[in-house]
C-alpha cells in the first residue's frame, strides 16, 4: 500500500502530472486527523519511510538506465557523414 501510495503520488516527468491524476482524473486525498501527536508523529514516519522508497526507486532506476544505456551502446556505431552532391 505504501509503495502505491508512492508511485501514485509522484510527478511523472514525461507529462509533468501526477500519476494518480492521470488515472483518475483527481488528486489523491489522504485522510488524516492530526491533532493529536501520535498521529502527527505517524505521519511523520510514514513520510520518511515515502521517501527512503523514493530515493531507493530513483536509485534502481538510474542504475537500470544506465545499464540499458550501455547495452544499447554496444551495438552503436560511428555514422558515416553524407554530403550532398553539387551538379
Amino acid at each position: 500500500m505504501i509503495a502505491e501510495f508512492a508511485v501514485n503520488n509522484k510527478i511523472l516527468l514525461a507529462t509533468k502530472v501526477l500519476l494518480f491524476m492521470a488515472n483518475y482524473g483527481r488528486e489523491l486525498r489522504v485522510r488524516m486527523n492530526i491533532k493529536k501527536k501520535e498521529q502527527v508523529e505517524k505521519a511523520i514516519e510514514f513520510v520518511k519511510r515515502i521517501r527512503k522508497v523514493q530515493e531507493e526507486a530513483r536509485a534502481t532506476l538510474r542504475k537500470a538506465q544506465e545499464e540499458m544505456k550501455q547495452q544499447a551502446d554496444k551495438g552503436r556505431r560511428e555514422v558515416e557523414m553524407w554530403k550532398k552532391r553539387t551538379e
